[in-house]
């Protein structure tokens, strides 16, 4: 088991925050303590908690399958998941479906606001063929971000203690969830002349943004826009989690070629200095940025993250900026699987809808192997992530809608035991070096085992929180001891003398005179050194 202590903390010369965290050894054995607490969160093999609602969206190929043993052996024991609403979005059940499944999918989201994504696949052309579709179907993604309104999508790096991965401190990420290259419109064109005109909705005289002639026989037309009435949401939640994991904040845009960009650094850095700029300040997480919120152009975030290895900070980018960096991020971090991904959007009550899901795609290349009949070995600690991330935002949402109900409350707890418990788990079973292949070479676990072996540890210490605290024992009675030798007449006497008012009781008063007169009384200068003369 390797094992590492972080810096105490100091900011240093780069811009990195590096964080005072405890050893990974105390972290651990702490976590132990935890496990042997009985309390009302403990669960049982022998009786299941009904799970709160939830979406379930199931996808395909290799995190299909490693889904379907994650649910089947760590969470089905000891949960009753028949209030999770499940929905299909593999190819074939989008096709069959016309893709309804799609649409009550992202309904069930805003009703529900609590949802798990697998990955899934948006069919290429060459698949279309192969699967036998009839449509290229788009990415369920883009539906999910437009249905939700989403805000923002959160991608953070997983940290194991003792693990050497890529950043040494936490790396937040905010990409705003709408707008640019991704909701495009677009078309091939030859010569002529390309005319974009905006017509007010309050009626009002429309204008042209812009014309341009093409002389070329071939061109692409696009036009995009970037919606900004969001991105003061998206602050709000950027700066609370910046102060939460206590990392320096950083707004990236190239505003400087990109003119229309200026708003979103503005929009930003007027709710940092009306609503977080104090906290950050007494924090300290300003110490290295000159007491304000710093602006990165694009190109340089992509060195700096590079250069920024001790982690430390958050960045919050428009959506493609903030696609490409985050894949950098995962670069740095070993994978795309130490990365999370949770998109969060807002329902028309201003309920605020989670969605989690793991960052990368449906590993196709160990589908195939496993269909194949040879070893495979995923690493699901993504999946797992975004199943723990979803479990617990649906059971903080049942507490919020019934508040004061006791039974409500119990689950919410159960949920945060398990979800803790399973993370500690999972994370020992890396350190121990029992991880699959990615992080323990060709000797590592294959998928069916490293999940049986998560299952093995989270047993345990779910066992172990059952087992009752040992009772506190009186002192035994010195009566019985061999060489006990008080005179009982002797002490009587004594005890005679000092009760005064001959009660059969001894008064603070009487005991007070007692100890005085014995010479035992503790005194107020007791165990401090008497001052030596001058000399």
């Amino acid at each position: 088991m390797m094992l590492s202590r972080f810096a105490s903390a100091k900011l240093v010369g780069n811009g990195l925050l590096q964080r005072k965290i405890a050893s990974p050894r105390c972290a651990f054995l702490e976590g132990l303590r935890v496990q042997s607490i009985r309390s009302d969160s403990t669960l049982s093999l022998t009786e299941k908690t009904s799970a709160p609602p939830m979406v379930y969206i199931s996808g395909e190929e290799m995190t299909r399958y490693a889904c379907q043993l994650i649910v089947d052996q760590w969470i089905k024991p000891y949960f009753d998941i028949s209030k999770w609403e499940m929905y299909d979005l593999s190819c074939k059940a989008r096709d069959e479906t016309n893709d309804a499944v799609l649409k009550d999918a992202v309904d069930a989201g805003v009703r529900i606001g609590a949802i798990f994504k697998e990955p899934t696949i948006t069919p290429s052309a060459l698949q279309v063929k192969e699967m036998g579709l009839k449509k290229p179907y788009g990415s369920p993604n883009g539906a999910m971000r437009r249905g939700w309104n989403g805000i923002t999508i959160s991608r953070d790096t997983i940290h194991l203690d003792g693990v050497e991965l890529g950043f040494k401190n936490p790396v937040l990420f905010e990409r705003h969830a709408v707008g640019g290259e991704y909701g495009a419109g677009w078309a091939k064109v030859g010569k002529g002349t390309l005319l974009t005109t905006y017509l007010p909705s309050d009626g009002s005289a429309p204008f042209i943004i812009d014309k341009r002639d093409l002389t070329d026989e071939e061109n692409v037309a696009v036009v995009y826009h970037n919606p900004y009435d969001n991105v003061t949401d998206l602050a709000h939640i950027f700066f609370k989690r910046c102060l939460k994991f206590k990392v320096i904040p950083f707004v990236v845009t190239k505003k400087t070629v990109f003119k229309w960009q200026e708003t979103f650094w503005v929009k930003m850095k007027d709710v940092f200095d009306e609503h977080y700029k104090e906290d950050f300040l007494k924090a300290g997480l300003l110490d290295t940025t000159g007491g304000e919120l710093q602006h990165l152009i694009s190109d340089a975030a992509t060195m700096q993250l590079i250069r920024w290895t001790g982690g430390g900070f958050g960045m919050a980018a428009h959506n493609y900026d903030g696609d490409m960096l985050t894949d950098e991020v995962a670069q740095i971090h070993r994978s795309p699987g130490f990365i999370t991904s949770n998109l969060i959007g807002k329902a028309p009550d201003g309920r605020l809808l989670k969605e989690f899901e793991a960052s990368h795609g449906t590993v196709t290349d160990l589908w195939n192997l496993h269909l194949s009949g040879q070893e495979t070995s995923l690493n699901p600690l993504g999946l797992v992530e975004a199943m723990i991330g979803a479990m617990q935002h649906a059971a903080a949402l049942q507490v919020e809608t019934h508040p004061g109900d006791a039974e409500v409350v119990e689950v919410h707890d159960k949920i945060m035991n398990f979800t803790t418990t399973l993370r500690l788990a999972i994370h020992n079973t890396f350190r121990y070096g029992q991880g699959t292949r990615d992080m323990s070479g060709p000797t590592g676990y294959t998928t069916e085992d490293f999940i049986r072996k998560v299952k093995w540890r989270l047993d345990r210490y779910l066992a172990a929180q059952l087992e009752e605290n040992p009772p506190t024992l009186p002192e035994p009675d010195r009566h019985f001891r061999r060489n006990y030798d008080v005179d009982q007449k002797a002490l009587k006497t004594l005890f005679e003398q000092y009760d005064l008012d001959g009660n059969g009781s001894i008064s603070f008063k009487e005991f007070e005179k007692a100890l005085t007169h014995l010479g035992v009384a503790p005194k107020k200068n007791f165990g401090k050194k008497e001052k030596s003369a001058d000399i």
